[in-house]
């Protein structure tokens, strides 16, 4: 269990230091920490902005699902990418579709990993919103 703990608090702080990271090169690559004149509530840049800032917030949880799919792929927990990355996919967003063959060593893990997306996934949308408040609000 001790093993599976350390495994999990690591996983966890390498996903936190990849999504603060992220957030903060979102928010300088498109300029939202620097102050600017309102484009007004439906102006087209406003909607391309937060377009990008929502696919950008995604591709960020994609890597974080891939480090812990890898995670169980290198300890050998799953066999192969594409099942490591559905089981991992399933915990993250707590859709909770424990794989049958899962192996008991790790799936506190797994359990876990719910937990960080659950986390990770209300940073992204108080860092969406609050920029949707920035760039919508007169």
């Amino acid at each position: 269990m001790l093993l599976q703990l350390t495994c999990a608090a690591i996983l966890t702080i390498l996903c936190a230091l990849i999504h603060g990271g992220g957030v903060v090169i979102i928010a300088h690559w498109l300029g939202l920490d620097r102050p600017r004149t309102k484009a007004g509530r439906l102006h087209p840049r406003n909607a391309a902005i937060l377009s990008a800032v929502a696919l950008m917030l995604f591709s960020i949880h994609l890597v974080e699902i891939g480090v812990f799919a890898l995670f169980y792929l290198l300890v050998g927990a799953l066999p192969d990418i594409e099942l490591s990355l559905f089981f991992s996919a399933s915990a993250y967003t707590t859709l909770a579709s424990p794989e049958a063959d899962f192996p008991h060593a790790w799936r506190l893990v797994g359990a876990l990993e719910g937990l960080v997306g659950f986390l990770l996934i209300g940073w992204s949308t108080a860092f969406f919103v609050t920029d949707m408040n920035k760039l919508l609000r007169p």
